[in-house]
C-alpha cells in the first residue's frame, strides 16, 4: 500500500509525443492523401464518362457542390456522435461510408448514381473522418504538435502531387471501370488509417514528476470512451490534489490563438469540438435548442457574417476552378499526360507553399486574415493570366503560381476564426461556419455549370468564378478600411472636459 502511494506521488500520465502517435500521424496523412487527392482530379477521372452522358460541366458542378455539402453536414454532427460513442468508432463509420461510395463508383451508369456514390457516401465519410483525425492527433502531441503537423502536411503534399499521375496511368492501363476499381482498393486504406486512431489513454507515458513539473498538458483523454477512461484511471491513478502539479491546459481544446498556421492542419480542418459553455437548465423550445446548438446569435455580428460569407465564396471559387481546369485543358487539345502533369505541378507548388508558410510563421507575426485576403487577391490576378496562356509551359507556370497561392486560402482558414472569436465561442462559431458554407456551396454550385452549358464557354465560367472570389476580397477590404478609419477617428477625437456643477442644499 505504501509503495502504491509513493508511486502515485512520483509519476504522472502524459501524452506519448511519439510512439504510437507516429502511426496516428501517418494514418492521418494517409487518409488525407487518399481523399484530397481525388478532388482536383475529378475531371480527370469522370470527364470522359460525363461527356458521354452529355452532362459535362453542370454535372461536375452539381456533384462537387453536393460532396462538400455532405462533408459539412457530417462534420457538423460529428461532435454529437462523439458524445455517444468513441472517436475511433466514428472514424470507422466514416471510413466504411467512404469505401462503400468508392465501390459504388465502379458500377455507376448515370449522373444520379455518381451523385449518390461520390457526393453522398464519400462526402459524408470524409466529413466524419476529418474531425476524428485532428482530434486524435492533437491528443497524442502537445509539445511536438506543430512539428509533427508540418511533417504530416509535407507527406500530404507529396501524396497529392503524384496522385493525378497515378490516376492518369491507371486510366490508360485499365480503362474507366478498372481505374475506379483500383481507386476503390486505394481508398480502402482509410479503414486502416482509422484503425490506428487508438484512444490516447492506451498509450500514455508515465513520467517522473520532476520531468513534468513545468509543462502543461491538454485534455488528452477526450478521444476515449467512458469505459476506456475508467480503465486508464485504474492503471494510472491521478495524483492527490494540492501536490503542486500543473493543471491541465484546457485552452488547447479550442484556443483563440494558435502557435502557428501549420499547426491548424489543412483546408479541410473543420474540427468541431465540444463547446464547454453551460446552457440554461430551463426547458427550451425547439427553436431555442437550434439557436443554442448552432449558436445563431453570432449571425447578429456583421464582422463574423462577413468572414463566413467571404471564406465560403473563396472556397467554392477555388474548388470549382480546379475541378473545371482539366476539362478546359482537354478543350485546348492537351493530352491526358500533359493535364495530369500540370495538375501535379500545381500540387507541388502547393507543397512548397506549405513549407514556406511553416517557416515564415515562426519569424513573422502576420494576422491570418491578412494572409487569406492576400491569397484571394493574388489568385484573382493569376486567373486573368491563366486565361491568357495556351501553351504547356505557360499553363504549367500559371498553375504553379495558383497552386502556391491556394495554400494561403486553405491553411489559415481555422486561424481566421480563432483570431476573431473568443475562446468559448470558437467551437460553435466554426461549426456554424461549416453549416453555412455547405449550404452556400450547395446553393450556388450548379450556377456556374449552368452558365457553362448555356454559353458553351469555359472562359465565361472562369470569369464568374473570379467574380465569386472577388466577393471575398471586396467586402473584406471595405470592412478593414472602415474599422481602421473608425478607430483612427476615435483616437483623434479631442477629450471633452465636462464640469459638473455642485448642488448645495439650502436650509429650510
Amino acid at each position: 500500500m505504501a509503495a502504491s502511494v509513493v508511486d502515485d506521488v512520483r509519476y504522472r500520465r502524459v501524452p506519448p509525443e511519439g510512439g504510437w502517435g507516429l502511426l496516428v500521424g501517418v494514418g492521418m496523412a494517409m487518409m488525407f492523401v487518399v481523399t484530397l487527392g481525388s478532388l482536383p482530379s475529378f475531371g480527370l477521372m469522370f470527364g470522359d464518362f460525363l461527356t458521354e452522358l452529355g452532362e459535362e460541366t453542370s454535372a461536375i458542378a452539381l456533384i462537387t457542390s453536393c460532396f462538400f455539402s455532405a462533408l459539412s453536414f457530417a462534420g457538423l454532427f460529428t461532435n454529437t456522435l462523439m458524445k455517444k460513442t468513441s472517436c475511433r468508432t466514428v472514424g470507422l463509420i466514416g471510413a466504411v461510408s467512404y469505401i462503400i461510395g468508392s465501390m459504388m463508383t465502379i458500377f455507376v451508369r448515370s449522373t444520379n448514381e455518381l451523385l449518390i456514390s461520390f457526393a453522398v457516401f464519400q462526402g459524408a465519410g470524409f466529413g466524419l473522418m476529418i474531425p476524428v483525425s485532428y482530434t486524435t492527433f492533437n491528443a497524442y502531441f502537445v509539445e511536438k504538435r506543430v512539428v509533427m503537423m508540418s511533417v504530416a502536411q509535407t507527406l500530404i503534399g507529396l501524396g497529392t502531387m503524384f496522385y493525378p499521375i497515378f490516376i492518369q496511368r491507371s486510366m490508360d492501363a485499365f480503362g474507366f471501370r478498372g481505374c475506379m476499381a483500383v481507386l476503390a482498393a486505394v481508398n480502402s486504406h482509410t479503414l486502416l488509417a482509422m484503425l490506428v486512431m487508438h484512444p490516447v489513454g492506451w498509450h500514455m507515458r508515465r513520467v517522473p514528476l520532476d520531468a513534468t513539473s513545468s509543462v502543461e498538458y491538454g485534455p488528452v483523454p477526450t478521444t476515449a470512451t467512458a469505459a476506456e477512461r475508467s480503465k486508464t484511471e485504474d492503471d494510472f491513478p491521478e495524483l492527490p490534489a494540492g501536490r503542486g502539479l500543473p493543471q491541465r491546459n484546457t485552452k488547447l481544446r479550442g484556443s483563440r490563438r494558435a502557435s502557428s498556421i501549420p499547426g491548424l492542419g489543412n483546408w479541410s480542418g473543420p474540427v468541431v469540438v465540444s463547446d464547454s459553455t453551460e446552457r440554461d437548465t430551463k426547458p427550451a423550445t425547439k427553436w431555442q435548442i437550434l439557436v443554442d446548438f448552432l449558436d445563431l446569435t453570432l449571425l447578429k455580428d456583421p464582422i463574423y457574417v462577413n468572414i463566413v460569407l467571404g471564406i465560403s465564396f473563396a472556397l467554392y471559387s477555388d474548388l470549382a476552378f480546379f475541378t473545371l481546369q482539366p476539362m478546359y485543358l482537354f478543350m485546348l487539345a492537351f493530352s491526358k499526360s500533359d493535364v495530369s502533369l500540370i495538375i501535379a505541378i500545381g500540387a507541388g507548388a502547393d507543397l512548397i507553399s506549405r513549407i514556406f508558410l511553416a517557416i515564415s510563421s515562426t519569424c513573422l507575426n502576420i494576422k491570418a486574415r491578412y494572409v487569406y485576403l492576400a491569397g484571394a487577391l493574388f489568385t484573382i490576378v493569376a486567373r486573368f493570366g491563366f486565361l491568357c496562356v495556351f501553351d504547356f509551359y505557360g499553363m504549367a507556370i500559371v498553375t504553379a503560381i495558383m497552386g502556391f497561392l491556394r495554400t494561403w486560402i486553405h491553411v489559415p482558414l481555422p486561424l481566421v476564426f480563432s483570431e476573431y472569436l473568443p475562446q468559448e465561442r470558437f467551437p460553435s462559431g466554426y461549426g456554424l461556419f461549416m453549416f453555412l458554407q455547405g449550404n452556400i456551396t450547395f446553393a450556388i454550385g450548379p450556377i456556374v455549370g449552368y452558365i457553362r452549358d448555356v454559353t458553351g464557354s469555359y472562359t465565361v465560367s472562369f470569369h464568374c468564378l473570379t467574380l465569386v472570389m472577388a466577393l471575398c476580397v471586396i467586402p473584406w477590404f471595405f470592412e478593414i478600411c472602415y474599422y481602421r478609419l473608425q478607430r483612427r477617428a476615435r483616437k483623434e477625437e479631442p477629450v471633452q472636459h465636462v464640469t459638473i456643477p455642485m448642488i448645495r442644499e439650502t436650509k429650510a
